[in-house]
C-alpha cells in the first residue's frame, strides 16, 4: 500500500485523498468521502476488491493484483483498467490516463467558466483563453491572457483549481507557474515551447516545459 501511495504521489494529473490497508475501514468511511476514482487491490482481508467495487455505485476503478484470472471479472465490473503487479509507475500513469478520459466524457460540456477576478466577476470562455501563469505580486491570484489580448487576475486561485474547471483534452499544465491552452502553440522542442501571442516587445513568447509535465505535454499534442 506504501509503494502504490508513493507511485500515486508522483502522477500529476492524481491527488491522494486518503490511503487504506483495511477495506472495512474504507467502507465504513465511504459516505464521508470525495473521490472521483478509486484504486483498489483484488486479494484484500475479508473482502476482495471485486467486491468493494460493486458497492462504489459506479465509481470508476482501476484494479492492481498479481493474478490475472481476475481481468474478466473486473472488466465486468467495467474497470477502467486492470493492472499487474509488480506496479510500474509508466503502466499505472496510462491507467490514469484512461481514468481522466473517461471522467472527462461523463461531465457536461461546459463553454465556460465563471471565476473572481480583478474587475469583478467574470465569465471567462475556453476558446478564448490563451494562457495563465502564477502573478508576479500574490502567487495566490493568476493571470489570464484571452486571444484578444485582454488580461485578468484571477483571485485566489490554485492551478488545481483551474485545471479542474478547463476542458482537460484543450490545456496543460507545462511548469509549476504557467498553464497554455493547446491552440496556442505555434511551436515546440524538448523543453520549450512557443506561442501564438507576443510579448511586450511583440516577440513570440516562449515558455519553459518542465520535467514533471513533458511527458502529458507530449501526449496531448501527439508528440
Amino acid at each position: 500500500m506504501a509503494y502504490l501511495k508513493l507511485l500515486c504521489e508522483q502522477i500529476p494529473e492524481l491527488e491522494v485523498v486518503k490511503a487504506f490497508n483495511n477495506p472495512a475501514v474504507f467502507l465504513a468511511e465511504l459516505t464521508h468521502l470525495d473521490f472521483d476514482l478509486c484504486i483498489l487491490d483484488i486479494e484484500m482481508p475479508e473482502c476482495n476488491g471485486l467486491q468493494v467495487a460493486g458497492l462504489l455505485n459506479g465509481k470508476p476503478v482501476i484494479f492492481t493484483t498479481a493474478y490475472k484470472e481476475y481481468a474478466a471479472e473486473a472488466f465486468d465490473l467495467n474497470a477502467i483498467d486492470y493492472v499487474r503487479k509488480p506496479i510500474k509507475k509508466e503502466r499505472l500513469q496510462q491507467a490514469v490516463w484512461k481514468a481522466q478520459k473517461h471522467l472527462t466524457n461523463l461531465r457536461p460540456v461546459k463553454q465556460f467558466v465563471q471565476l473572481n477576478t480583478d474587475r469583478g466577476k467574470a465569465l471567462i470562455f475556453f476558446d478564448q483563453l490563451y494562457y495563465i501563469k502564477a502573478s508576479d505580486i500574490d502567487s495566490r491570484d493568476k493571470i489570464a491572457q484571452l486571444a484578444d489580448g485582454t488580461i485578468f487576475t484571477l483571485k485566489n486561485i490554485s492551478f488545481e483549481k483551474l485545471l479542474d474547471y478547463l476542458p482537460a483534452n484543450d490545456f496543460i499544465r507545462i511548469n509549476k507557474k504557467e498553464i497554455i491552452a493547446i491552440k496556442s502553440i505555434r511551436a515546440f522542442q524538448f523543453n520549450e515551447v512557443t506561442l501564438s501571442l507576443t510579448d511586450s516587445s511583440v516577440q513570440p513568447v516562449k515558455l519553459m516545459i518542465s520535467d514533471i509535465y513533458r511527458e502529458e505535454f507530449n501526449r496531448k499534442v501527439k508528440f
